[in-house]
């Protein structure tokens, strides 16, 4: 085993030195992307509106390419699903991710073209796999197959040529053939639509199996594990797969998770790797096991920008490619793809943890917020001040969301938290004091707002009994995949929505 691990590294020390290039070079290494970029799509149907052809500069593109929405995308991605060719990127575009909607739409379909799989996606996972490897030279995991739970896909009604589901299901079903041999359940139970068939059949295939990793979106693991569990009779899952020793991971915050996984898979040998990749690209990996930031991938096809969140929602924001963020501000993401998408805002916001080499975390959503009364709360506030609120009263929190409860004539406005507890606190009263002290710590608008109840009074809390969420997402058709559970809404209709499902019981 020894033996194979230094092969394997051997194998990577081109990758690897590529990637600490990172650290040195980044804004090099971006200019370079930037140019390959439109230099490839200068002869589409884009790259000639906006003249790529004689584009010189990076300001020159920020001049002349408008910042996109997936509304004003759309209908570009419209006519790649009707089989029109070279419109945002050379040739047919085959495959669309299908991602959470819009305003306007149940669904966004992002196109994944064949460049975006073979540099972005796979190169991406490859990525994964050296730092890991790195990392840990005495890993045993190649030796036992990969856990994989993913999304479906299905011949997409629009056109007979094209196809969409999630990103999982279309990675899996252009990956090659022998990584059939290495990871679990085969592609015929991967891509089954109906996420609890789904699940039954993963346990079958794979309760016998030497799972050495698994990878996937923690919120739905829990609900595989917890099946596992439930059939085998088992306690933990070593009793199941006793050489379990990664688990790679991305979608939501793993933080609200992580004492449940570490309950559930009893080892200090565990390790748990983060990732971002979207159905827009793959970002970033968390390359150094001992801090939770993730290294930003410079060279798989992904040109970034940076909208300030103090400028968001103005109508000309200020936009900064790599070489002007700070550390610890929080940005909304701006990417150009290998995929065909340009100036594309992915929705996301990111704050820097470090520069050279750049390093990311991710806040939330440029939609997941609470700002009803200039609050200006954010998902990673809310993450935090649970992660308090749980160690001063022994809570583990399953999910939860939140959002505003307005003003009205008998009451002034507050926060309202609908949390479905692993474990309950030992005071629900001492965990609202204690989420809401830590929200003052961290978010001075809160504090500001919170000052002797004059505009939010202490937050309500409401508690979800178990499966609650569950079934909510379920009502709502967003189970498995990709599908995220909203945090933090600035408005009522989450909210009013699980009150509704509560109501019923």
């Amino acid at each position: 085993m020894p033996l194979l691990n230094s092969v394997i590294n051997l194998l990577n020390i081109k990758r690897i030195y590529q990637i600490d290039l990172f650290g040195k070079y980044p804004h090099e290494i971006q200019q370079e992307v930037f140019s390959g970029l439109i230099s490839r799509a200068a002869d589409t149907v884009w790259g000639r509106k906006f003249k790529f052809d004689g584009m010189s500069s990076i300001r020159q593109f920020q001049d002349t390419v408008p910042l996109q929405s997936y509304e004003e995308v759309k209908p570009w991605v419209d006519r790649l699903r009707d089989g029109e060719k070279d419109v945002l990127w050379p040739g047919e575009v085959k495959w669309f991710a299908k991602s959470s909607g819009t305003t306007s739409d149940k669904s966004k379909y992002i196109p994944v073209t064949n460049e975006a799989l073979e540099e972005c996606h796979f190169r991406g996972g490859k990525d994964v796999l050296a730092l890991y490897v790195r990392n840990h030279p005495e890993t045993n995991f190649i030796w036992g197959k990969s856990l994989t739970l993913g999304g479906s896909t299905r011949i997409n009604n629009f056109s007979n040529k094209s196809y969409y589901g999630d990103l999982s299901a279309i990675l899996i079903e252009n990956i090659p053939f022998w990584t059939e041999f290495i990871r679990i359940p085969p592609s015929d139970i991967a891509l089954i639509e109906e996420f609890e068939e789904k699940i039954e059949k993963i346990i079958d295939a794979s309760v016998n199996e030497n799972v050495t990793s698994m990878a996937g979106v923690p919120s739905w693991y829990l609900v595989l594990i917890k099946k596992v569990l439930e059939k085998t009779g088992k306690s933990n899952l070593l009793e199941i797969w006793p050489n379990l020793e990664l688990f790679i991971h991305g979608g939501v915050n793993f933080d609200p998770y992580r004492e449940q996984f570490r309950k559930l898979i009893p080892s200090p040998a565990m390790h748990y790797m983060e990732t971002y990749n979207a159905s827009e690209g793959f970002f970033a990996i968390q390359d150094n096991p001992s801090t939770q930031d993730m290294l930003l991938m410079l060279d798989i096809g992904v040109f970034y920008e940076f909208i300030p969140m103090t400028e968001w929602g103005s109508a000309n924001p200020k936009v900064l490619t790599l070489a002007d963020v700070e550390v610890d501000e929080n940005y909304a993401m701006i990417i150009s793809t290998n995929g065909g998408l340009w100036r594309y805002i992915i929705g996301d916001t990111v704050k820097f943890t470090s520069k050279y080499p750049y390093k990311i975390k991710i806040t939330g959503r440029t939609r997941h917020f609470i700002n009803a009364f200039g609050e200006e709360v954010i998902v990673d506030n809310a993450d935090q001040a649970l992660k308090v609120a749980c160690e001063r009263t022994g809570a583990v929190v399953h999910e939860y969301t939140a959002g505003p409860v307005f003003m009205g004539l008998g009451n002034k406005g507050a926060h309202q938290w609908i949390i479905e507890f692993e474990k309950e606190p030992s005071s629900p009263e001492q965990f609202v004091s204690c989420l809401d002290n830590a929200l003052k710590m961290l978010n001075s608008d809160y504090e500001a707002k919170r000052h002797k109840n004059l505009t939010l009074e202490m937050p309500y809390l409401v508690s979800a009994p178990r499966g609650t969420f569950y079934n909510w997402m379920k009502q709502r058709g967003k189970i498995g995949g990709q599908n995220k559970i909203p945090r933090l809404s600035n408005d009522r209709q989450y909210l009013d929505q699980l009150l509704e499902l509560l109501n019923k019981k």
